[in-house]
């Protein structure tokens, strides 16, 4: 679980997450402590998700890899004020391109929110 484009391009670097738990069959990560990490990988090593969770325990956020381990897709709950206008944490998706360049902040759709809901720990569809 490395640094961008490290993994992805066939170089070795240092794990600086643990996997802390399961939900389901994809690894919950945190970030070691010291290495100063928050968010979770801009790659894998050979998951092709990862999960981050609030202290409460429920979804901060889930990353979705491809094949070759660039992340493609970011399902996270928290502000995005220039989504929502606010500051109050808001379900939303971010797309990610081969150069960890990502889309702005988009509401999450009905069909990926139910691919995914498993893993969306404490996350409900917006109207419910």
């Amino acid at each position: 679980m490395g640094g961008r484009g490290t993994y992805a391009a066939g170089k070795s670097v240092p794990y600086t997450y643990e996997t802390i738990g399961f939900v389901d069959d994809v690894k919950v990560l945190f970030g070691i402590p010291g290495t100063g990490l928050h968010d979770l990988p801009a790659e894998s090593h050979s998951s092709n998700m990862y999960i981050k969770l609030h202290k409460d325990g429920t979804l901060n956020m889930l990353r979705i890899y491809d094949d070759e381990h660039f992340l493609t897709t970011e399902i996270a709950y928290h502000p995005e004020p220039d989504l929502t206008g606010n500051h109050k944490p808001v379900l939303h998706i971010h797309h990610y391109d081969r150069d960890f360049k990502r889309t702005t902040a988009d509401y999450l759709d009905y069909d990926t929110f139910k691919k995914y809901e498993k893993y969306l720990v404490g996350r409900r569809w917006y109207s419910d």
